[in-house]
């Protein structure tokens, strides 16, 4: 972990030509979930697993969300088992940059994450098909050092962390731009974890923080300057992609999936309360915190619904006229169709 911000590297908020390779090691953890037992024989059945890889501080080992939920009620497994899948592994990633990585060494057959590292992912070409979104609308939070800035335009001169190829990135450069700042401040890239300590070491003026974590440090007296959900078309969403390796074995799962994920969203409406602790308990966000960051108004129970691919759309343009993205493509030609059953 960098201990001094001068020696991290200088993102340009102008140009970034590439999000998905970046050098730092994979450093996800590893849990079998859920598996069908064998009692029959002593022979190791041959399972079929489905690799689920999520984004998490490095701690939490399962999702949350609709997937989460439904995992912690023991629906999931059973309802893929239809569809011939026998066994689940969850694998968390610090970023989406990361999980990344692993979509493309076919480490992950499933990846639940923020929708900039997904979009930039398909622009450099990971063979990827979009399932859904499990959340729209996700906020992001710039948080100020304490007795240090109070706006946007006190930024000028500074220095502003965020993570990488992440949701928070497209915000942060976003804003910066609409402010008209984006050249007067230096953009640093830190993990999530990383960029809270040097936040309380005053190493950096802010950071663009994730939904959980802006929520977590007002609470602790700091001070938060913008939201995303203060601009229309900055706040991100979360996505389910699957390879395109793996969907060439389960044609199913798609429509499998999301008649799962909207079932567990309607349930998450009407035991909300049972949800909010099932999810503070996993994250070890306090249940305050996991109210204001997390309404469960974002977790639509379709899978594509008409407000997330606007947000969609307008991150992936923004990701291409600033070379974020490596090159342009069709939405409707990376979601996955499915049928109306």
């Amino acid at each position: 972990m960098p201990t001094s911000i001068p020696s991290l590297p200088k993102l340009s908020t102008l140009a970034v030509s590439s999000l998905l390779f970046l050098s730092t090691a994979c450093s996800s953890q590893q849990t079998v979930s859920q598996a069908v037992p064998n009692p029959t024989t002593t022979v190791a059945a041959k399972t079929t697993t489905l690799r689920l890889g999520f984004i998490s501080n490095g701690k939490v080992k399962t999702p949350t969300g609709p997937a989460g939920w439904a995992i912690h009620q023991g629906k999931l497994l059973p309802e893929l088992q239809q569809i011939g899948i026998t066994e689940i592994k969850t694998l968390n990633f610090p970023n989406g940059p990361n999980l990344n990585e692993a979509l493309v060494s076919g480490a992950v057959d499933v990846g639940i994450y923020g929708d900039t590292p997904a979009l930039v992912g398909k622009a450099k070409g990971l063979p990827t098909r979009l399932i859904g979104q499990e959340q729209v609308g996700m906020n992001a939070w710039l948080v100020a050092k304490k007795n240090g800035p109070r706006s946007i335009a006190e930024l000028k001169g500074q220095k502003v962390a965020t993570s990488k190829g992440s949701y928070m990135h497209r915000y942060l450069i976003g804003l910066l731009q609409k402010s008209g700042i984006s050249d007067r401040v230096t953009v640093v890239h830190l993990l999530p974890s990383e960029a809270q300590a040097a936040l309380e070491r005053g190493d950096v003026a802010a950071i663009a923080a994730s939904t959980g974590t802006g929520p977590l440090l007002e609470a602790k007296g700091y001070p938060v300057i913008d939201e995303a959900v203060k601009h229309p078309d900055l706040p991100g969403t979360s996505v389910t992609v699957a390879t395109e390796a793996f969907l060439a074995k389960h044609p199913d799962f798609p429509q499998k999936w999301n008649q799962i994920k909207q079932a567990a969203v309607k349930d998450i409406q009407a035991n909300s309360e049972a949800y909010y602790k099932f999810h503070a308990d996993v994250s070890g966000y306090p249940l305050d915190v996991v109210k204001a960051s997390f309404p469960i108004t974002q977790f639509p129970v379709e899978p594509l619904p008409d407000r997330g691919v606007q947000l969609l759309e307008g991150t992936k343009k923004f990701l291409i006229s600033q070379k974020l993205a490596e090159s342009d493509f069709k939405l409707n030609d990376w979601f996955v169709t499915q049928s109306k059953k």
